[in-house]
């Protein structure tokens, strides 16, 4: 299984800006996928995922409202679309993939990808 990120980069506080998760070697009838982000000096976090809880996606406090996670079947893709963006956002963001995964947990996830940095600054 392998997972690569793509879309960060710098915008403005306010903005939007979305952010891709191309994966391969696993479904999502089988996976449960998610983002985490992880700030300079600070835990890695869960920001939102899909099929790790009861609900079809589940999101962090922090990003609930402002923060989107779809699914491309086609394309084996998973979108983050981040609006209303601040500078509190700023982490490089991963993509994070594992089966029987329960929550936003970052222990419990075994695949993830190499991280794409965004960055919130005026």
């Amino acid at each position: 299984a392998q997972l690569e990120e793509s879309g960060g980069g710098l915008v403005k506080p306010g903005d939007s800006l979305r952010l891709s998760c191309a994966f391969s070697g696993f479904t999502l009838d089988d996976y449960a996928i998610a983002w985490f982000r992880q700030a300079q000096g600070k835990e890695r976090e869960g920001v939102a995922c899909i099929k790790c809880r009861e609900t079809s996606t589940f999101y962090a406090d922090s990003v609930k409202g402002r923060f989107t996670i779809s699914r491309d079947d086609a394309k084996n893709t998973v979108h983050l679309q981040m609006t209303s963006l601040n500078p509190e956002d700023t982490a490089v963001y991963y993509c994070a993939a594992d089966s029987a995964v329960w929550g936003l947990f970052a222990y419990a996830y075994r695949v993830w990808g190499q991280g794409t940095q965004v960055t919130v600054s005026s």
